[in-house]
């Protein structure tokens, strides 16, 4: 399942959505979040899931490693619902048993969560599986450079936030070798109860965090012995260039969520 996590994680390609500028992708995924939580019907959803599938199509990304990506999810995804569900009040009960009462506005309300975190991983699954550590670091860096002048580190922080993407894959590697090395000592991870799998975990942790100390020591040392210091004066090879593609993708997006969002008044539904 560590394995099946893809957000941090890098396919190349030629497609579309490979090649548009990284800042309009990363523009592109932060209103997409935001319009999610702001639909209130299920044609709205399912107008930004079949564009969500024409994107994955265009990208050339195998559905298998989209859907792989919410099985590390999965539990969060049920236990929401499930307390949405029984937690939430309303006026038109449905059910009842006991002290337990579903009501329908709990139900949708539940429906509705369940579809923002699916999408929401979907998105950000997308923006890292098609855009290049280096690219996502120039990207974020360009749309924080205005904050320079109140003294923002736009490079700096840039750079922190690619490492830490770049460092998940990494990681779980690492926890993936340390589950396997234990369990040929003996250790189990599998059986019993979520408890009992939570415990039998702890021992990963102290070799998992030497191991991420250790890999941050390397990275500072190779870092300074190739004379880093900083964004000051630093250069490009690969300018970023804003080109009529990317204005196209972006206004397409904002279409999308203008007709997801108001989709009650457009559709009359």
């Amino acid at each position: 399942m560590l394995k099946d996590i893809t957000i941090g994680q890098y396919l190349p390609g030629e497609s579309f959505v490979h090649k548009l500028d990284p800042r309009i992708k990363i523009l592109m995924s932060f209103l997409f979040v935001i319009g999610i939580f702001l639909i209130g019907s299920f044609i709205g959803y399912g107008v930004i899931a079949t564009f969500i599938i024409i994107v994955i199509v265009i990208s050339g990304i195998k559905f298998r490693n989209i859907l792989n990506g919410l099985k590390p999810i999965f539990f969060l995804i049920i236990l929401t619902v499930i307390l949405n569900v029984f937690m939430t009040g309303g006026s038109k009960q449905i059910f009842s048993f006991g002290f337990l009462r579903i009501y329908e506005e709990g139900l949708i309300q539940a429906v509705f969560i369940a579809l923002r975190l699916i999408l929401v991983i979907i998105s950000t699954s997308l923006l890292t599986l098609t855009t290049s550590p280096i690219e996502l670091t120039d990207g974020i860096e360009k749309l924080l450079s205005p904050f320079k002048r109140i003294g923002l580190p736009a490079h700096e922080l840039a750079m922190m936030m690619s490492i830490a993407l770049r460092f998940i894959p990494t990681l779980l590697d690492e926890t993936d070798k340390i589950m396997k090395a234990q369990m040929a000592r003996g250790a189990d991870f599998e059986s019993g109860n979520i408890i009992n799998r939570g415990k039998n975990l702890i021992p990963l942790l102290v070799p998992l965090f030497v191991s991420s100390f250790r890999r941050a020591d390397e990275l500072a040392i190779a870092m300074e012995s190739r004379c880093y210091k900083g964004g000051e004066g630093r250069t490009r090879m690969k300018q970023l260039k804003i080109r009529i593609e990317d204005v196209y993708a972006i206004i397409i997006m904002i279409v999308i969520m203008i007709l997801a969002i108001f989709s009650k008044l457009i559709f009359g539904l």
